[in-house]
C-alpha cells in the first residue's frame, strides 16, 4: 500500500477540531483511498469502532437519491443519531446538485438554475452536518468549483481544505526504491497517478490514455453540457505541447487556427482552459515582475498536475524532455508548500545598431515559502558554455539577495559556481533541497 504520509498527518492534526475536512484533487489521484483505507486504518488503530466510521459514496448509483442536499443531510443525521462519536466520509460531494429552497416551492425539491439566489447546495449540507456535536466530517471532491471565490467565502474559517496531488517524486521513490536516477526517468514518463504506479510498465501507457478519454473528458463534457469534444481535444494537445511557454488565449487561438484551419475565439479558449483547471488537470503559473514586485500581464504558463497525464495526451512522444523536467519541478515546489510564479523583468539594452531597446527577461520560477525565496532556472545541462551563459544571464541583472539556483538533469550534489550561484542536480533538489 502506498502511504500518503503528508496528507495523513494533515488529517490527523485536524481530527475532531469541529470543522469539516474538505479534500480536493484530480480524479483518480487517491482521495477516496486516503480516506477509506489509510485514514480509516489509522482510526481503527486508535481504537475507533468500525461501526462508528460511516462512508457515503455519491458516485454509486445506489445513492442517487442522496445527491439532493436535503435528503443527504437528513440521511446522515439519521445514521448518526445517538451520542457516540461518528466519523463521516462523504465521497465525491460535487455530485450533490443545488435545489431551490423548498419553502419557496410549496415543499417541492426543484433543481436550481443559473441565477437562482435562494438555493440549497452541498455547502449548506457540509456546514450543517459539521455543527452536529457527534460528527467529525470528511468530504472529497474532484471539481475546483468547490474552491470558487463564493464557496471559499462561505467556508471561510469554517472548513479545512486539503488539496491532494498525484504522488510526488519523493513519494514515488519511497515506494519504488532502487536507483533514484532510474526512478526519476520512469517518473518523467509515467508520472505519479497511484493506479498507474501500481501497474506493470506495459500497462501504464494504455491506462493513462484511457483515463483521459473515459474519465476526465467525459466528466468535462457532461459537467459543462458540451456536445462535441473535438475542439477540447485539440486545445488539450496544444497546451500539452506548450508546457513552459508563455501563453494567453489569443496566442493559443492562433495556434489552434494554424493547426486545425478553423477559427476559435478567445472567449472559447478561456472557457475551455477553465474547464481543464476546474478538473484539476492543469494549473497556471502567473508572471511576477521581479523588480516591480507585482503580478503582471495576461501571459501565463500552464503545467499538468501530473507528467504522465501530459505525456498521455501526446501519445508518449517526447519532443522536448525539458518541458517534462520543468513541469515536474513546478509540481514538486507546490507539493512542498511553495508559492510559485514565473519570474520576469524588463531591461534596456543596445541592439546591433546601437539603439536602446526594451528587452523582457525571464526566470523559470520565483518560489517563496515563509522567509525563503529562490530564483530557479531549469536546464537539462549547462556543460555547453553558451547554454550556461543563457541560463545565468538574468541572474547577473538581478541585484538582490534572493538565492539564485540552476537545477540540472544530472545526478550532482549542490555546489556553488564562481559567481556564487547554486548548481544542483535534480535528484538532490527534489529529494533534499526543497524539503529544508
Amino acid at each position: 500500500m502506498i502511504q500518503r504520509e503528508k496528507y495523513l498527518r494533515q488529517l490527523v492534526s485536524n481530527r475532531d477540531n469541529g470543522f469539516p475536512k474538505v479534500i480536493t484533487g484530480v480524479r483518480r489521484c487517491g482521495k477516496s483511498f486516503l480516506l477509506k483505507e489509510i485514514y480509516k486504518n489509522y482510526l481503527l488503530e486508535q481504537g475507533v469502532p468500525e461501526s462508528n466510521i460511516l462512508l457515503f459514496e455519491l458516485d454509486d448509483d445506489r445513492n442517487i437519491k442522496y445527491r439532493d442536499p436535503l435528503y443527504l443531510g437528513e440521511h446522515i443525521r439519521e445514521c448518526c443519531r445517538g451520542k457516540e462519536r461518528r466519523y463521516v466520509f462523504i465521497d465525491e460531494i460535487q455530485m450533490v446538485y443545488a435545489i431551490v429552497n423548498p419553502n419557496l416551492t410549496e415543499g417541492k425539491h426543484v433543481l436550481a438554475r443559473n441565477g437562482d439566489s435562494q438555493t440549497i447546495t452541498f455547502v449548506d449540507v457540509i456546514l450543517g452536518l459539521s455543527r452536529e456535536r457527534n460528527i467529525d466530517l470528511y468530504v472529497t471532491g474532484s471539481n475546483s468549483k468547490m474552491l470558487s471565490s463564493d464557496i471559499v467565502t462561505e467556508f471561510r474559517d469554517k472548513a479545512v481544505n486539503i488539496h491532494l496531488a498525484p504522488l510526488s517524486f519523493e513519494e514515488y521513490f519511497d515506494y519504488k526504491g532502487g536507483s533514484s536516477s532510474e526512478a526519476l526517468y520512469e517518473y518523467m514518463q509515467f508520472g505519479g497517478m497511484p493506479l498507474a504506479v501500481l501497474k506493470e510498465s506495459s500497462e501504464k501507457k494504455e491506462y493513462l490514455k484511457n483515463l483521459f478519454q473515459t474519465t476526465y473528458f467525459r466528466d468535462i463534457l457532461e459537467r459543462n453540457k458540451l456536445k462535441k469534444s473535438g475542439s477540447l481535444d485539440e486545445l488539450c494537445n496544444i497546451v500539452s505541447a506548450s508546457i513552459g511557454e508563455l501563453l494567453n488565449a489569443e496566442k493559443i487561438a492562433n495556434t489552434f487556427n494554424s493547426v486545425k484551419h478553423e477559427k476559435i475565439n478567445r472567449q472559447t479558449i478561456e472557457k475551455y482552459l477553465g474547464f481543464f483547471m476546474d478538473a484539476f488537470l492543469i494549473r497556471e503559473a502567473r508572471r511576477y515582475d521581479l523588480k516591480g514586485r507585482n503580478e503582471i500581464g495576461a501571459l501565463r504558463k500552464y503545467y499538468f498536475t501530473d507528467a504522465g497525464l501530459r505525456n498521455a495526451r501526446l501519445d508518449f512522444a517526447f519532443p522536448d524532455e525539458g518541458q517534462i523536467f520543468e513541469n515536474i519541478i513546478y509540481n514538486e515546489l507546490l507539493y512542498h508548500g511553495y508559492s510559485v510564479s514565473v519570474g520576469s523583468f524588463d531591461s534596456i539594452e543596445k541592439n546591433a545598431a546601437g539603439k536602446s531597446v526594451r528587452k523582457t527577461n525571464e526566470v523559470d520560477f520565483f518560489a517563496r515559502k515563509g522567509i525563503r525565496q529562490y530564483y530557479i532556472q531549469v536546464s537539462l545541462d549547462i556543460a555547453n558554455p553558451k547554454t550556461k551563459a543563457r541560463e545565468l544571464r538574468p541572474y547577473f541583472m538581478l541585484d538582490d539577495q534572493v538565492k539564485k539556483i540552476i537545477v540540472i538533469n544530472r545526478p550532482v550534489k549542490e555546489s556553488l559556481d564562481e559567481n556564487g550561484f547554486t548548481i544542483i542536480g535534480v535528484e538532490d533538489f527534489l529529494l533534499r533541497f526543497i524539503k529544508l
